[in-house]
């Protein structure tokens, strides 16, 4: 996989909304990226609402395609996630990207562009975004800093009662639950075997978690996994007659028949804690009965 450029102090990073559109300027975010030393350059899709979007897709489309182009920007970040990628992901030029590599920021939705860079060979940063900035972590935000910087990222967090116990080392693949059963078989999908997968939710039923892990599971996804992290599954809905099983005891149940190492609760997703992961880069995994360690 190919490394992203290291950035440095004067370097611009470029805001893009390739999703939803914002419902109030990203004040905190942009002072946070200038304090680190950035200059913060905006799209056009910032300032724009067409219907739930940042823009018409055409619009969003060429914002992106604007800061891909362009060689001073040495880094892209998402404002928001929400819903759009799909509409737009197969009509943007990735390929200076392969030249010229940087960053490309964000979770959620944004999780069909990683998805796509991956299968170019590149790498990619699941992150927060600046319209969660003002609420994230100190610890979330420092990942993100030391990642744009060059420094080494590592986690050590506390053991959860249902992680199941191994070590792997393999690439980092992953993102939202939702836009990975969504992408199955589309031109951005990419190969599970092998590799460590990330997953996470927000606002899905619990049914509705069980048929996407269940899809997964059928296409083949999971059976050759080298190691599951399981982040955040937050606000998730119970129908009137429940379903019976949480989001996590659904997981643990469809890959409990498979032999490697298992997380779960690691500080990434819908969160304030939502710490960054580098997609597509080594990552060495290692479940035990007391902790958790996570090495890129």
């Amino acid at each position: 996989m190919i490394n992203p450029q290291i950035l440095k102090k004067g370097d611009k990073i470029a805001i893009t909304c390739p999703a939803k559109s914002l419902k109030a300027p990203m004040v905190d975010a942009i002072k946070l990226l200038e304090d680190w030393g950035l200059e913060v350059v905006l799209g056009e899709s910032v300032h724009t609402v067409f219907h739930q979007f940042a823009g018409t897709d055409e619009l969003r489309t060429a914002d992106m395609q604007k800061f891909i182009n362009d060689k001073e920007i040495k880094a892209i970040i998402a404002a928001r996630g929400g819903y759009g990628c799909i509409r737009i992901v197969d009509r943007i030029n990735w390929t200076p990207l392969i030249k010229n590599p940087r960053w490309l920021i964000g979770f959620s939705d944004i999780t069909v562009f990683h998805l796509q860079l991956q299968s170019m060979g590149l790498q990619s940063l699941h992150a927060q975004m600046p319209v969660n900035i003002s609420e994230s972590s100190i610890e979330g935000l420092e990942s993100l800093r030391k990642v744009l910087f060059g420094e080494t990222l590592e986690y050590e967090i506390a053991a959860h009662g249902k992680n199941k116990i191994g070590e792997g080392q393999a690439e980092l693949i992953g993102g939202n639950l939702t836009l990975l059963t969504a992408c199955i078989n589309a031109k951005n999908d990419i190969s599970y075997d092998d590799k460590i997968l990330f997953i996470e939710e927000v606002g899905e039923y619990e049914y509705a978690i069980d048929r996407m892990m269940r899809t997964l599971d059928r296409a083949g996804k999971l059976k050759n996994l080298t190691g599951l992290i399981v982040g955040g599954f937050t606000n998730i809905k119970v129908n009137d007659i429940p379903f019976g099983y949480s989001a996590y005891d659904i997981i643990e149940t469809i890959v409990s028949k498979y032999n490697y190492p298992v997380c779960y609760g690691f500080p990434a997703g819908h969160l304030p804690d939502n710490r960054a992961l580098i997609f597509g880069r080594e990552t060495k995994l290692s479940v035990t009965k007391e902790i958790v360690k996570i090495r890129f």
